[in-house]
């Protein structure tokens, strides 16, 4: 088969969409864990590593520098980290802010609604250039 580099934007928007997920789950699993005495809340850092690896091209274009990422999307993945873990307004150590939680939640969907949306985009148009 001919590597056209037809998916390579498919392909990096999935991995986002893998990203968005996976914060996500760590916003659920900050909610779950509220009340949870010495829980320091997590998230996932998924946009900084795509910048990275976006920046480290050699590359002029985005196409290229899409390409070049692609290459290594194996090792293109997000990232678990837990967020200010010595830091705590609360009595119990516990420094998750439900209000908060919400509202990274609502905004982390509508990003992956996007991401998903975008991917749907390029199937829809790769579709019309096959007619």
């Amino acid at each position: 088969m001919i590597a056209s580099g037809v998916y390579d934007y498919v392909d990096i928007l999935g991995k986002a969409a893998d990203g968005a997920w996976a914060r996500n789950e760590a916003i659920a699993h900050n909610i779950a864990n509220v009340d949870t005495p010495g829980y320091k809340r997590q998230d996932v850092s998924f946009e900084a590593e795509l910048q990275h690896a976006l920046k480290a091209s050699r590359y002029k274009s985005l196409d290229a520098k899409v390409a070049d990422a692609n290459e290594h999307l194996g090792r293109l993945s997000g990232r678990a980290y837990r967020d200010i873990p010595n830091w705590s307004y609360r009595m119990d150590k516990n420094n998750v802010d439900i209000d908060t939680e919400n509202v990274m939640l609502a905004s982390n969907q509508l990003k992956y609604n996007g991401i998903t949306n975008s991917i749907d985009n390029q199937f829809r148009n790769l579709k019309s250039v096959i007619k």
